[in-house]
């Protein structure tokens, strides 16, 4: 096949998919106003416009549609159902696919009727609509309720990239290191982690007949809360263990999920969990929220905990048990190996698209 994606060349979850299928065979196009982060595959052929933010989706329809002649695909998939869908449905190409990521049917419709109208009229628009988790289907769902058929197509994991990760030992060891892998920024609840750490540590202080480990707290990705984020840790006396690691590459994710004991992701609001899945691959138990996705590729009491959202007490309580029972720690992370290699393969989820993508050509 031909294919074209019309994406935000700076995620990686574009990079990833666009990788995917060249890898698998076809002729992949990308789309982009934005800039490349992350290298893509010398088979992906890039076309990039100049980055005019909001206004830019509006201003390159009639060199998209220019493009897309020249290019004739046989497939455009339009990733993010408010810029990218917009410039989609205005360049009218068919068929194509409307991916949906999160914040474009979580936060974007509801700004106002415009913006909901705008989303609306975008996810009518399209052959087919997909999403990446079960619960953000619904949410579309709730703006589109003539949208039945909603295609699930989750970011899935490289397997190849872990298959070096042990899951964490089933000895106690002398430390601890609990970790996120998260954009700094209120949205995916870093404060509510470091207070849960905050309260993890005081109440191991109560507990002085229990040979504790030591503990470190290790945030990985950059963001604009992260200053923020320095501040609360000083101020709830735990600076001192916690370090703050920066933005790293994709690439880089599997070395630093080997470096935790427990991964924690405290979302407000998540549409699908890929770094769950990500953790899981490392053998590593987690610590979720109950926000969106989450709970969706977490087995509460077997793969890990789902604590409810903004709750510091629960989700210290949960980290507690994992820090004291080096046994539940492996149990759980050797069973999240499992249930990602049987169902969030990275070449299971990029067939699941190109099977859409089939049906629709034919």
């Amino acid at each position: 096949m031909r294919i074209v994606l019309l994406s935000g060349a700076s995620s990686i979850h574009t990079v990833r998919w666009a990788n995917g299928f060249a890898e698998a065979g076809h002729e992949v196009h990308v789309i982009s106003q934005h800039p490349v982060v992350d290298p893509f595959s010398s088979a992906v052929k890039l076309h990039l416009f100049r980055n005019r933010g909001v206004l830019g989706y509006f201003t390159m329809v009639p060199a998209v549609r220019k493009l897309l002649r020249e290019i004739n695909p046989d497939i455009v998939n339009a990733h993010y159902a408010s810029g990218y869908g917009t410039t989609a449905r205005l360049v009218g190409y068919r068929p194509w696919v409307l991916s949906v990521w999160g914040s474009d049917v979580y936060d974007f419709p509801h700004k106002s009727s415009l913006h909901k109208w705008l989303v609306k009229k975008n996810l009518r628009g399209a052959d087919r609509v997909a999403s990446t988790s079960y619960c953000m289907a619904d949410e579309t769902r709730t703006l589109t309720p003539e949208l039945t058929d909603i295609a699930i197509t989750p970011f899935g994991v490289e397997l190849s990239a872990y298959g070096d990760i042990k899951p964490v030992s089933a000895e106690q060891k002398p430390k601890l290191v609990i970790g996120t892998v998260k954009t700094m920024k209120p949205t995916y609840g870093v404060d509510t982690l470091i207070e849960a750490y905050a309260l993890l540590r005081n109440s191991l202080k109560t507990k002085p007949k229990l040979d504790t480990p030591e503990l470190e707290l290790r945030l990985v990705g950059g963001g604009d809360q992260t200053t923020e984020l320095q501040a609360l840790s000083q101020r709830l006396g735990v600076a001192d263990s916690v370090n703050f690691v920066g933005r790293v590459s994709h690439n880089e994710v599997p070395k630093e999920l080997a470096r935790l004991d427990i991964y924690v992701a405290l979302s407000r609001i998540e549409s699908f969990g890929v770094a769950i899945i990500e953790a899981g691959a490392a053998g590593r138990p987690v610590v979720v929220s109950d926000a969106g996705g989450l709970p969706e590729v977490t087995i509460n009491g077997e793969t890990g905990f789902v604590v409810p959202r903004e709750n510091p007490q629960a989700a210290a309580a949960a980290l507690e048990e994992l820090v004291l029972d080096a046994v539940l720690r492996h149990r759980m992370g050797f069973a999240g190996q499992k249930h990602v290699a049987k169902n969030y393969s990275w070449d299971a989820c990029v067939q699941k698209m190109l099977k859409i993508y089939e049906n629709l050509i034919v």
